[in-house]
C-alpha cells in the first residue's frame, strides 16, 4: 500500500474556511480563494500537469472537503 502525503487540512482553517448561513443553521464552506484554488488544481490534475507539491496540496483540500461534507450532513440531519 502506498502512503499518500498531503498538507494537513487544518492548515487551511485560518484563511480558507467560512461559516455560511443556510436557513436556521450555518454550514462549513470554502472561502472563494480556496474554492478557486481547488478548481485550479483539479484542472491541472485533469491535464496531468500537477507538480508533486500541488498533488500534496490537492490531497489536503480534498480531505477537508470530505470532512466538511460529513459535518454539514450531520448539521442538516440534526436540524430536521
Amino acid at each position: 500500500m502506498d502512503a499518500q502525503l498531503m498538507i494537513q487540512p487544518s492548515s487551511f482553517i485560518d484563511a480558507g474556511i467560512q461559516l455560511k448561513p443556510v436557513r436556521d443553521f450555518f454550514l462549513f464552506k470554502f472561502s472563494d480563494d480556496l474554492q478557486e484554488r481547488l478548481e485550479g488544481l483539479n484542472e491541472k490534475k485533469r491535464e496531468s500537469n500537477l507538480s508533486p507539491g500541488e498533488a500534496v496540496e490537492l490531497a489536503g483540500i480534498l480531505e477537508l472537503d470530505r470532512i466538511f461534507t460529513l459535518l454539514n450532513a450531520k448539521i442538516i440531519a440534526e436540524s430536521a
